[in-house]
C-alpha cells in the first residue's frame, strides 16, 4: 500500500470566507483536513472500482490476446516460408492480403554500452574522442551559490517566490506489519 501523502494546499489570495480570529482559522484548517481525508477516501474507492473493472476487462480480453499471438506466430511462419515470393525476391517488404498486410521492418541500429567508464577510457586511449560526448550546460546550482558574480550577465535571472501553504495535522498509525 502506498504511503499516505502529506496534504499541502497552496493558494493565491482569499476569495471566500475569511476567518476573523485564531479560533476561526483553526476551525478552517481542521475542516480542510477533514475534506482532504474525505477526498482521499473517495479516490481510494474510485481506484478500487477502477482496478476491479480493469481486471474484469483484462480477463475478458486475455483469450483474444492469446489467439492473436498464436495466429501471428502462424502467419509469421507461413510468411517466412514464402518470403521470397511475397517480397518479389526482396524488392519490397510489404505484401497485401485481402484482409490486411504482412510486412517486415528493419529497426534502426542501436548501440549498447556495458561498462561505460572502461569504454570511455579505452576510446580516449585509442584517440577516438569523437565518440565521446562533451555536454556543456549552465550550472544553475553554482549560480545560486554565487548570485553576485552573474548579476549583470544578460539572460540570467534569479527569482524566488513565496507560497502560502495550509498543512492540517495528521497522525499516522504505527505499521503493524512486521
Amino acid at each position: 500500500m502506498p504511503s499516505p501523502r502529506k496534504t499541502r494546499i497552496k493558494t493565491g489570495t482569499a476569495h471566500e470566507a475569511v476567518p476573523q480570529n485564531r479560533d476561526e482559522a483553526n476551525h478552517s484548517v481542521a475542516e480542510i483536513g477533514t475534506a482532504t481525508r474525505e477526498i482521499a477516501r473517495i479516490e481510494a474507492e474510485m481506484n478500487d472500482l477502477l482496478a476491479k473493472i480493469k481486471d474484469e476487462y483484462e480477463n475478458h480480453a486475455a483469450p483474444y490476446r492469446e489467439r492473436i499471438l498464436t495466429m501471428t506466430r502462424g502467419v509469421q511462419i507461413w510468411a517466412e516460408a514464402n518470403r521470397d515470393e511475397l517480397t518479389q525476391h526482396g524488392k519490397v517488404k510489404t505484401h497485401d492480403l485481402p484482409a490486411g498486410q504482412v510486412l517486415w521492418r528493419t529497426r534502426p541500429p542501436s548501440v549498447r554500452v556495458t561498462g561505460a567508464e572502461a569504454v570511455l577510457d579505452l576510446l580516449r586511449r585509442m584517440h577516438l574522442d569523437r565518440f565521446i560526448r562533451h555536454k556543456q550546460e549552465v550550472n544553475r546550482e553554482a549560480i545560486l551559490n554565487e548570485p553576485a558574480a552573474v548579476a549583470h550577465v544578460p539572460g540570467i535571472t534569479i527569482s524566488q517566490a513565496e507560497d502560502f501553504v495550509v498543512v492540517p495535522f495528521e497522525v499516522e498509525l504505527a505499521n503493524a506489519i512486521a
